[in-house]
């Protein structure tokens, strides 16, 4: 298959116009190329990677933590028909009989071919938070690190967790983050931790920021605390920019402080993504979402309902640039994850996850190991 004609964002974040060859499910050539067999028409369209997303919970009605093949299906699908070709299912702060099974579905899961978006491993949220920053992590079930539970977890997946955050004022957080960090990236989050504390677990290994801002300590001028450590290092943050987690001034402020290949867009979506308003479940606890806004009972934030295509345009609307909006929704996320040696851009030898949208990304075509997913335009 070829595709004609297309706006290419290429992986110096610059638009071109040219072709793309795909055959066997990855992208072989690049340029200016002579049909020869299938081909697509792209005239007028951007050809773009596709979106990863590496911390979604669930949506369609689906949770991570159900651990169920049907759930995986659905979250694929469902991630697939709204531009994200590559996910990391996302786990929470339940018991630990719940999360062996989490792990065991998604290694069953993994191990056999799927339409709808790729899934490369999970990301392990919690247990290991703070009771003062646990936002809506149980707080039952909530522990100190725990590298052998994290090894046996890990080994029950199938060795897929990419990801585990923690919360590095806990005890045993240095011992953790040093050992695990050979295995997955550590990323700190629901925490409560001092600027000082939040640097160290950075020089120790830890080199991502859960969801910045959110369930964490706050930036202040004499205490700049978890927030002013992720300004302070060189780690990557996630930002949810569904417009109400955060606000579009300090998305922007973010952008121009940290820079765009340090961003990594995330839904953080629960089951009620792509579902109407209603009752719903997370982690165990009644969600009630009205108007787009997922809330516990107490008036937590409990997620989102959001995609990253979604986040996408919202930053766009918000002041960002279109390509470093594109870079913090695609090649960014897919190096949190251990994953840019075959996704997250547009190359000669990866996977061919693509995009055909219009100028307002509303997708045209949505290729995932370039096989057309999507049942409609959007």
């Amino acid at each position: 298959m070829i595709i004609k004609n297309a706006l290419i964002f290429g992986e110096d974040f610059t638009f071109f116009q040219g072709d793309v060859k795909v055959e066997e499910g990855k992208i072989t050539e690049i340029g200016s190329l002579i049909a020869d067999g299938e081909t697509v028409d792209a005239n007028g369209l951007y050809l773009l990677p596709g979106f990863i997303d590496i911390h979604t919970h669930g949506c369609a009605g689906a949770d991570f933590c159900d651990a169920g093949i049907d759930t995986m299906l659905k979250m694929a699908d469902q991630q697939a028909q709204n531009g994200v070709t590559s996910f990391l299912p996302t786990s929470m702060t339940v018991s630990t009989e719940m999360l062996e099974n989490v792990f065991a579905t998604l290694k069953t899961y993994m191990e056999q071919p799927h339409d709808g978006a790729h899934v490369y491993g999970a990301y392990m949220e919690g247990p290991f938070f703070s009771a003062a920053h646990k936002g809506a992590q149980p707080e039952a079930y909530l522990q100190n690190p725990n590298a052998t539970l994290f090894h046996r977890l890990n080994r029950i997946s199938g060795n897929a967790i990419r990801v585990v955050a923690l919360a590095p004022e806990l005890t045993g957080s240095s011992e953790f983050i040093r050992e695990v960090k050979k295995t997955a990236r550590v990323s700190i989050g629901h925490t409560a931790a001092s600027y000082d504390t939040v640097m160290h677990a950075f020089a120790d290994g830890a080199s991502n920021m859960t969801h910045l801002y959110n369930a964490m300590t706050e930036l202040s001028h004499r205490d700049p605390g978890a927030v002013g450590a992720a300004f302070d290092s060189d780690a990557t943050v996630e930002l949810i920019c569904d417009g109400i987690h955060i606000h579009p001034a300090v998305i922007r402020a973010t952008f121009k402080e940290v820079g765009a290949r340090r961003i990594v867009l995330i839904s953080d979506s629960m089951r009620a993504s792509g579902m109407p308003d209603g009752r719903y479940s997370l982690g165990g606890q009644e969600v009630y979402v009205t108007g787009g806004v997922a809330k516990l009972a107490d008036g937590t934030i409990a997620g989102s309902v959001t995609n990253v295509r979604q986040c996408v345009r919202n930053i766009v609307k918000f002041g960002i640039s279109l390509e470093d909006a594109l870079m913090s929704a695609t090649i960014n996320p897919a190096r949190v994850a251990g994953i840019d040696h075959v996704t997250g851009s547009i190359s000669p030898g990866k996977y061919a996850d693509l995009l055909l949208t219009d100028r307002e990304l509303n997708l045209r075509q949505v290729f995932v190991r370039g096989r057309n997913q999507l049942k409609h335009s959007l």
